[in-house]
């Protein structure tokens, strides 16, 4: 049960379903998911929790060390489908949690038989002809801002990676997520968020995989779903006709019929 106090691990959905993880990104949290919840959890078992510092999980477990690389979180995955006993679960990831979900995925074969990435990037930086969004000078700059305003930071970068300036309510939501965690962690998870390069890591995926992006994303552009779709053989690559980095809230009936159809065809 530690691992569920922790990680303020939820389920709901029938408990004979199958099991489908929510895993939320930079700055949110499991609540991040509540309107795609509903339609999901009709069938399957629907499995949410919290990163260590964030949301509503035990900010005393949090260590600088361990979560200053991905693979921190991917520890936190795969605990908590230990914890739950899941076998061959849908780990759905967004944002930076999409690649948590690739490291979870080679850690713990055995728990996770699938993946879906909403808005993924395996690497937020150009790199040759690799084109992540961002010039390296452009995420030193977010970084510092960040790190010496992180409240002033949030509420001018929040809307942007929203995007949909026609509902500003989606902006604020997401500043007061971002407002709502400890800068000092938020500092750390940034970073890790933004400096990290798992384009290699798309080579190990070997399970059916949903690539789920936005047609308009400053975060992660099609460049990078389309990279991510290539990358990994067995991948589907869907584009919504929704804006902003998190189509969960700004296009929910959209994001759960694009998973739900995505399910319906695995074996």
């Amino acid at each position: 049960m530690y691992i569920q106090r922790r990680n303020n691990v939820t389920v709901t959905g029938p408990a004979d379903g199958p099991a489908v993880v929510l895993a939320h990104g930079f700055g949110c949290d499991q609540n991040m998911w509540r309107l795609t919840v509903p339609a999901l959890a009709e069938r399957y078992r629907v499995v949410l929790f919290d990163y260590v510092g964030s949301g509503g999980s035990d900010l005393s477990a949090w260590s600088e060390e361990r979560y200053s690389s991905l693979d921190g979180y991917a520890r936190d995955v795969v605990e908590v489908c230990e914890e739950l006993d899941l076998e061959r679960a849908v780990f759905v990831g967004h944002s930076v949690s999409a690649m948590v979900g690739v490291l979870a995925a080679r850690d713990a074969p055995e728990r996770i038989g699938a993946l879906v990435m909403v808005g993924p990037s395996p690497c937020y930086i150009d790199d040759g002809d690799y084109r992540g969004g961002f010039g390296a000078e452009d995420i030193e700059e977010l970084l510092t801002s960040l790190e010496s305003n992180y409240l002033g930071w949030s509420s001018v970068m929040a809307p942007v990676i929203m995007g949909n300036p026609d509902r500003p309510e989606l902006g604020r939501e997401l500043t007061n997520s971002f407002c709502a965690t400890d800068p000092d962690i938020a500092r750390v998870f940034a970073r890790t968020t933004f400096l990290s390069d798992s384009r290699e890591d798309l080579k190990s995926v070997a399970v059916p995989t949903l690539v789920l992006e936005c047609s308009e994303d400053v975060i992660a552009p099609r460049e990078v779903g389309a990279f991510v779709h290539r990358a990994i053989p067995s991948s589907r690559l869907v584009t919504l006709a929704a804006t902003g980095h998190c189509p969960q809230l700004s296009a929910p009936e959209a994001t759960a019929e694009a998973i739900l159809a995505f399910l319906a065809e695995l074996p």
